[in-house]
């Protein structure tokens, strides 16, 4: 079960993604000659993109990365299912995969009903056991845990290990099953406002039960459904046979080369993996056995790895790939305009930021939190980066809303508190620091020129006010990413678009995204989750926003432009600006059977 609300880290966001970002521009597109041709079944579509794939459960903390969520979304397991989120950020529902429904307000109750002609990619059928596995995952109904502020576990279990946040769906319990097990109902003890968003398919009940020993999906439903609700005040020893279910799904799943074990592949959605070469590309394939609404056109998607953007621009002239989805920048748009290439361009969901964590013992004192802050330079680093490609950008002052989410970004913004970071103040910072000269070990991606950028920018000017700014920049950092040990990061966040699911994500204590361990605001993070007045719930929003910043939870830097490049051979790409960018439509593209030159 997946929560479509949640952010991902984008440097593919959480998605944190290594070169995607946004643009502060109306969506418009520049087409070049396209002749005149036919649509047609069948067909390779080929796309370039920045991040390598890296496991087949985008939502886990290590696995919450934009490849991983993108060809999750392709194979079901992230994204697509009961509903998906359109460009216009609006939710769609797949009847042709299953119906849910409201069925009560008071207290809120939603049933799914599953289509009985649903299969995996290996034939098995989709049943309620496998929505009772994706609600296990996401209710976190079995954890004892107790955490302490850095969100280390002290007592008891935590089974699934996710992205995003139980928030919400923890107050539902055990899911009523239909008597032909293609039903299931959720009760909801409190109001969620992101109930619309919830989607209860991940992984195979059927594959995961077999990783854990057990003979069949209807034996797991019976283990999940004879387990008590797990209690923080008084933890039990965990259930062995839970506990090994819980680690595949939260590890079994990431890879670092093709599988042998064919499990790892089994699909719910449209297409499956077929193949996959590290470093270079991966091809995924039609699934004979998928019968819900998104049935595409084409027979294989190809994801080829090329991080760099000049790299896309040339692969895409040379007809090597057919979409790319480049870092924008000047030299990027203007070689894109000069090619034959339909360019699309748009407002992305996402933002570049820099964190603090809090487990470290640097920023342990507020002082030293807000003398770091002072000496950021986010309009420089706003003009080296983004101004090159939107001159009337401006430095991103929200830690919740982007500049075209009006008028909240503008009332926040006017009492947040982020204008005590509005300038580079290096006197400021030293009369904090008080002869202070700590060390900070800033973690980035070496791979993504913009945040060499940052990096570059921040060092140079910390440097001033007496910080020792020390380089834990890795090609590997979304891998060291949980871990935490560094003392601050810079990276992008890319959301879905839609529902409020990202604020428990990054803002609760235990959030799946909460990496810099940041818990001044949790109680406000998890009421979001309850409040249906959508006036309380900006005020909540605001509220977060501000907290945000008075403790230095970091700053926000800017937001991207976002730029799509598409052959002439490729019909019915649009522009989205979420992580799914590109492959949004996946099931609209189509391949032209002849193109004029």
């Amino acid at each position: 079960m997946h929560i479509k609300g949640r952010k991902v880290r984008y440097a593919v966001s959480a998605v944190a993604v290594a070169g995607v970002a946004a643009l502060a521009l109306s969506a418009c597109t520049t087409s070049g000659s396209t002749g005149t041709s036919t649509a047609a079944k069948g067909g390779t579509v080929t796309v370039a993109v920045v991040n390598d794939f890296t496991s087949f459960n985008s939502q886990t903390p290590q696995g919450n990365l934009d490849t991983n969520g993108q060809v999750g979304y392709l194979n079901g397991s992230y994204g697509t299912g009961f509903q998906y989120i359109d460009n216009n950020y609006k939710i769609v529902h797949d009847d042709k995969f299953g119906t849910f429904k409201k069925t009560s307000d008071d207290p809120l109750t939603v049933k799914y009903t599953l289509n009985k002609n649903d299969k995996w990619s290996d034939g098995q059928p989709v049943t309620a056991d496998d929505m009772i596995l994706a609600w296990a995952i996401a209710s976190g109904h079995y954890d004892s845990a107790k955490f302490d502020d850095n969100g280390n576990v002290t007592s008891g279990t935590q089974y699934f290990s996710i992205a995003g946040s139980t928030a919400g769906v923890d107050s539902t319990d055990f899911p009523e099953v239909s008597d032909d097990n293609t039903s299931i109902t959720l009760k909801y003890a409190t109001p969620y406002v992101d109930w619309e968003l919830v989607n209860p398919i991940a992984q195979p009940a059927h594959i995961v039960a077999k990783k854990a020993g057990l003979s069949s999906a209807a034996d797991l439903t019976k283990l999940l459904k004879t387990l008590p609700k797990g209690d923080p005040a008084a933890p039990v020893a965990p259930n062995a046979t839970l506990k090994k279910a819980a680690d595949f799904v939260n590890t079994g799943y990431d890879v670092t080369a093709f599988p042998t074990d064919k499990d790892l592949l089994v699909s719910s959605g449209p297409f499956v993996v077929s193949s996959w070469t590290p470093g270079q590309s991966l091809t995924m394939t039609k699934n004979k056995y998928y019968d819900g609404g998104l049935k595409p056109n084409v027979d294989k998607i190809v994801f080829r790895i090329i991080p760099d953007a000049n790299a896309q621009v040339t692969a895409l002239q040379n007809g090597e790939v057919d979409i790319i989805n480049p870092q924008a920048s000047a030299d990027t748009l203007t070689a894109l305009k000069q090619t034959t290439a339909k360019v699309l361009t748009g407002d992305q969901a996402s933002y570049d930021h820099l964190d603090l964590n809090f487990g470290s013992q640097v920023f342990a004192d507020p002082k030293v939190r807000e003398a770091f802050l002072k000496t950021i330079p986010r309009q420089q680093i706003l003009d080296s980066i983004v101004t090159p490609v939107n001159p009337k950008a401006k430095v991103l002052n929200s830690q919740i809303w982007l500049p075209n989410q009006q008028p909240e970004y503008g009332d926040s913004v006017k009492n947040n508190g982020s204008d005590a970071y509005s300038k580079v103040d290096i006197d400021g910072a030293k009369a904090l620091l008080a002869g202070k000269t700590p060390t900070v070990r800033i973690l980035y991606n070496t791979n993504n020129p913009n945040r060499v950028d940052e990096f570059q920018a921040i060092q140079a000017s910390a440097a001033k006010a007496g910080f020792k700014i020390v380089n834990a920049g890795s090609p590997d950092w979304s891998k060291l990413l949980p871990g935490g040990n560094y003392d601050a990061s810079l990276f992008g966040w890319i959301s879905p678009g839609a529902g409020t699911a990202q604020i428990p994500q990054l803002f609760t204590t235990n959030g799946g995204g909460n990496y810099n361990r940041f818990s001044a605001a949790n109680d406000d993070a998890l009421a979001t989750q309850t409040t249906l007045d959508k006036s309380k719930l900006t005020d909540l929003e605001m509220k977060i926003d501000k907290t945000a910043f008075s403790e230095g939870y970091g700053l926000p830097l800017f937001q991207l432009p976002g730029v799509f490049g598409v052959n002439a051979r490729v019909d019915g790409v649009k522009f989205m600006g979420n992580q799914n960018g590109p492959f949004w439509n996946f099931w609209e593209w189509s391949v032209k059977s002849s193109t004029a030159k």
